[in-house]
């Protein structure tokens, strides 16, 4: 049996991606603060951000990750309204700590664990290779773990374990609705950046997550899923 492993699965794209592995069979474990809404996924209660998530993670995966083939999908982030000139260092370490910390201290658990044929799976942004004022913690986050994922990738040779990132644009989910305070001219602005008119859907994004996680050509790569957006 395969197992999923993922971060943030509880709602949005995270459990879009749980209920597609369950689906097909797979075991399903999610760690994120909240319960995913189906009796079928491991839940793993934890807050990534906090300082000591690397004791937590080895104490809730140790004799859960078993070695097989697994699929490892970084899905957990927030983001915040924030600049280069005017960010707490506390809230900025925050948000390294669950966009970035967080996928590292994991990764050290699950790898040893996996079998031939796993993969590593980030879940980006458009903001991973360009930035908007506004939103420096999540920006610099971003790139990060693309980079994250290029050295996964580069490290794993030989090993017949595969990485992508795939980089979301403007989806509907709840983070994107709190983040922008449920403003309706701000949501039509967003919706007209896109050569759709609209916004993604969390279940698109789960679909090419999918994708990436059973086809290993696509390893190391940045999958940019945004419906095509119009560039000014």
């Amino acid at each position: 049996m395969k197992t999923l492993i993922i971060t943030g699965a509880s709602r949005g794209i995270g459990y879009e991606i749980a209920k597609l592995f369950l689906a097909d069979g797979s075991r399903v474990i999610n760690l994120s603060r909240s319960r995913a809404p189906d009796d079928r996924i491991v839940n793993l209660p934890i807050d990534l951000s906090l300082p000591d998530a690397e004791e937590s993670v080895l104490k809730l995966l140790t004799n859960r990750a078993k070695r097989g083939k697994i699929c490892l999908v970084h899905n957990a982030a927030r983001t915040t309204n924030d600049s280069a000139m005017a960010t707490e260092t506390r809230s900025f370490r925050e948000i390294i700590n669950l966009n970035v910390i967080a996928p590292h201290i994991i990764n050290q658990v699950v790898i040893p664990q996996m079998l031939p044929g796993s993969s590593i799976l980030y879940i980006g942004s458009t903001l991973a290779e360009k930035a908007v004022a506004n939103a420096y913690s999540y920006v610099v986050s971003k790139h990060a773990l693309v980079g994250m994922m290029r050295s996964t990738c580069q490290d794993l040779k030989g090993t017949n374990i595969h990485t992508a990132c795939i980089c979301p644009g403007f989806t509907n989910t709840e983070m994107l609705r709190a983040h922008i305070g449920e403003d309706r001219q701000v949501l039509d602005d967003i919706t007209a950046t896109s050569t759709f008119s609209r916004l993604i859907e969390p279940a698109e994004i789960a679909a090419t997550v999918k994708f990436a996680a059973e086809n290993p050509v696509i390893n190391g790569a940045v999958l940019h899923a945004n419906l095509g957006q119009i560039e000014s």
